[in-house]
């Protein structure tokens, strides 16, 4: 995997970094897994906006993922690896020895023509899901499941990966991308290694009409509105706005958020890094 720096012949390519897509086989979808995604550009049923910085970009597809990888014990083979216009992780086309063909987040050195398997009793191998108990400690894994039979959940995105740290009964204690370290039942799947596209990290946009294509419309910044918009707004001449915090007045650096009461609180075994 790699990037390319593009040459300045435009003010919009001077400074865009874009994906090499070295990993990408083809760039045709497969039509029986693609699916109508509709626009709301932030509007409710009402037609009343209710998510700002929303609207236009580009049309796409919805390519139907299989997160949950409930067809155990059938070997798969890879098809293809492609592009995913929805997410910034790659896909893997995987065909069943019976003919099925489905979409599954691709991992990190997955390759054409590789074999990968899911469910109890499937080797440890890139590209393979397995409950976590069956898992090896200190494997990197991605795409995990909170509650068993519910599909991956965490670190789904580009270049990430959770770690296995211990076993404890009917639970797994795991490190997340975040840096929080939680139990998770055993019997919850997992999938070995890391996600694709690792260098998405690096990509520049290079201008602000790229946005648009994604479907972002211009924020504004809060300092520059009136009080009555925006807590930070308002002031003689440039004020610097006060303590940086949300429309709604919540603190935004290093507050948490998280309720003390919350049930699930008792699983994790150390918060993620402020």
């Amino acid at each position: 995997m790699s990037v390319r720096k593009l040459k300045p012949i435009t003010p919009g390519q001077r400074f865009r970094v874009v994906n090499g897509f070295d990993a990408i086989t083809t760039d045709k979808p497969e039509k029986s897994l693609l699916a109508p995604l509709k626009k709301s550009g932030g509007r409710n049923s009402q037609g009343k906006m209710t998510m700002r910085h929303r609207g236009g970009g580009h049309k796409r597809r919805y390519r139907i993922i299989d997160f949950k990888r409930d067809k155990q014990g059938v070997d798969a083979t890879v098809q293809s690896i492609q592009y995913d216009p929805n997410r910034t992780a790659f896909i893997a086309l995987v065909e069943y020895a019976d003919g099925e063909k489905r979409y599954v987040i691709a991992q990190n050195g997955m390759q054409v023509g590789q074999a990968i398997q899911s469910g109890t009793g499937s080797a440890p191998e890139i590209g393979n899901a397995l409950p976590l108990g069956e898992i090896p400690l200190g494997t990197i894994i991605s795409c995990i499941e909170l509650r068993p039979g519910q599909g991956a959940v965490m670190a789904r995105s580009a270049g990430t990966f959770a770690q296995l740290m211990a076993k404890d009964g009917k639970f797994v204690t795991i490190k997340l991308p975040s840096g929080e370290t939680r139990m998770v039942l055993a019997t919850c799947l997992a999938t070995v290694g890391a996600v694709s596209n690792s260098d998405h990290q690096l990509l520049v946009s290079g201008k602000a009409g790229r946005s648009r294509w994604l479907g972002r419309r211009p924020r504004t910044r809060p300092v520059a509105m009136n009080p009555v918009d925006h807590p930070m707004g308002g002031g003689e001449g440039r004020a610097s706005g006060g303590h940086p915090r949300s429309r709604n007045g919540i603190p935004a650096k290093g507050y948490r958020t998280r309720s003390k009461t919350k049930d699930t609180n008792r699983y994790i075994v150390e918060r993620r890094k402020k």
